[in-house]
Order: C-alpha cells, then structure tokens, then sequence
C-alpha cells in the first residue's frame, strides 16, 4: 500500500475510474503503480473537463488550459495546495522529476482533449490517426519512460498498438458517440463505401455503413500487428500486463466482427467470459520476429 498521500489519492481515482486501458493493475511491477495512477489521474481529470457538453466549449478550453499551466508551474515547484486535485500536481511533479518524463507528452494530450471540445468529425484517415497520436500515443510512451525503457523502436511499437486501442475504441462506442453527435469513422472512408449518415440517425447500420465499419477494423488490426513487439521488450509483471491489454484489445475487434459490426444493438465488451480466452491467449504467446537489436534496457528489473 502506498503511504504517500498523494499517490494515494491517484490510484484511488485510478481504481474507481478503470476502463479499457488496465490502469495500475496488479499485473503491473509494484513500483511502477503509484507513478502509472498519477500519469492516469492528471489524464482522466483533464478528459473530464472536455467531456463535459453541458458547460460552454469556452470555459472547458480555459480549464484545459489551466489545468496545463498547473502542471507547468508544478515542475518548476509550484504548487497551490487549495486548488482541487493539488495531489494529483503533487505526485506527477515527482514521477516526471524521477523518470525524466517529457513535459511534451502531457502537452500533446491536452491538446487532444482540447480537440474534443471543438471537433467532432474528420475528413481523413490521416487526421484520425493524427488525433490518436496525441491523444493515445503519449501515454504508453510515458509507460514505457516508467519502466525504464528509452528504446526509439519500442516507442514505434508502443504506438502502433496505442492508436490501435483507441481506434479500437471508437469502434466500440460507435452508436454512444454518434449520439453525441461525434462520428471517428473519417469521412473519406464512408464516403468512399457509399453510406449516408441520415442512416445513423435512424439507427440503421446499413451495408454501405457494415462495409466502412469493416474497412476501418481491417485497418486496426494492422496497427495492432505492427506494435504487438512491444508486448515482447519488457519483463516480469509488465510483459503479461501489455500481453492482456493487445489481446482485450482484438478481442473486442473479434466481437465487432462476429456482430458483423451491428454497433446499433450490443455494446461489445470484454466480460468474465474473456477471461478465459485471454488467459489463454497469454499461454499460447509467441514471442515476435521483429528484431528490436540489443536489448541493452531490458525496460527495468525483474518483478
């Protein structure tokens, strides 16, 4: 248990707020947990101030902004203990301090939850992919950062299959964010397989819309082979941690296609009937045939 007070407060936050990515999880090395919540806390704040339609876009862009300045001001050592969330500057400001974290990463996610107040579409594939590089990317690169990894090919690979989690998600969530009025499906790709969107106001997943749906999928799985390698750089608890993750992950596509896409009537989910599947997936992993090179870091102690 960690007796720092305001690590303490992160991993709460951390465990009442769990959701796709495994955050802090008992499959992770001890040591890295409390820095893991804090990097998840300032994030899962900074998210929640930009998902919140009900307040005007102007006064979440100037949370953001706020919130970006505190952690500024909290490298340098400042800090306002009165301000909500102080502990959440608290921590982070030890955690970047101690792994040499980037500032630029938190930076780069900021951006994207700034995006999510003012965009809802994207005309390219390219423009979607750009968002998750800001917005998914930063976050296993700072994990990696964490455990003790500077290896510029596993950061490649780190961010194949971040993009592709998140990609992963949107897909998930295809009828909850069209609701919201969001659509991630980029234009060119629905336009190019014929679907209109008048059919996702019916609620109507169409064979023009199946065919986009399927088409964005196929491009996820690509991603997510790309940058299963990096499952394989890591020891210990981290190495079963990132294995879970890559394999909830196309677990869910699995359930999208075996749903044959029909977002409209099941959520697909990962529940306790995964449970075995990815246990077993974990078993039967192979090691990829990618050459990293030396592994000189080894990202960190054994575990």
């Amino acid at each position: 248990m960690n007796r720092d007070p305001a690590y303490a407060y992160c991993e709460r936050l951390a465990r009442e707020h769990y959701e796709n990515f495994p955050v802090a999880s008992r499959l992770l090395p001890r040591r890295m947990r409390p820095h893991i919540a804090a990097i998840y806390a300032f994030a899962r704040i900074a998210d929640d101030m930009a998902d919140e339609g009900q307040r005007p876009a102007n006064e979440r862009l100037q949370d953001l902004h706020r919130w970006g300045e505190r952690l500024h001001d909290a490298t340098r050592g400042v800090f306002d203990a009165g301000a909500p969330h102080a502990e959440v500057f608290a921590a982070l400001a030890q955690t970047i301090a101690q792994y040499r974290l980037p500032v630029s990463l938190f930076d780069d996610l900021l951006s994207a939850f700034a995006q999510d107040v003012t965009v809802v579409r994207y005309a390219t594939w390219a423009d979607v992919l750009d968002y998750c590089r800001r917005s998914a990317n930063p976050v296993g690169r700072l994990v990696l950062r964490v455990a003790g990894c500077q290896d510029p090919a596993s950061d490649v690979a780190s961010d194949a299959v971040c993009t592709a989690l998140q990609l992963t998600n949107f897909w998930q969530d295809f009828d909850v964010d069209w609701r919201k009025g969001r659509l991630y499906v980029p234009d060119e790709v629905w336009r190019a397989a014929g679907a209109r969107v008048t059919d996702l106001d019916d609620r109507r997943l169409s064979p023009e819309w199946r065919a986009a749906l399927e088409d964005v999928s196929r491009r996820t799985r690509v991603l997510f082979a790309e940058g299963r390698a990096v499952c394989d750089r890591v020891r210990g608890r981290l190495r079963w941690e990132l294995r879970a993750t890559w394999l909830g992950g196309t677990r869910i596509l699995d359930k999208l296609d075996a749903s044959r896409f029909d977002v409209f009537n099941a959520r697909p989910a990962l529940s306790a009937k995964d449970v075995p599947w990815i246990m077993w997936g974990l078993l039967a992993w192979r090691e990829s045939a990618i050459d990293f090179g030396p592994r000189t870091s080894e990202l960190g102690p054994r575990h």
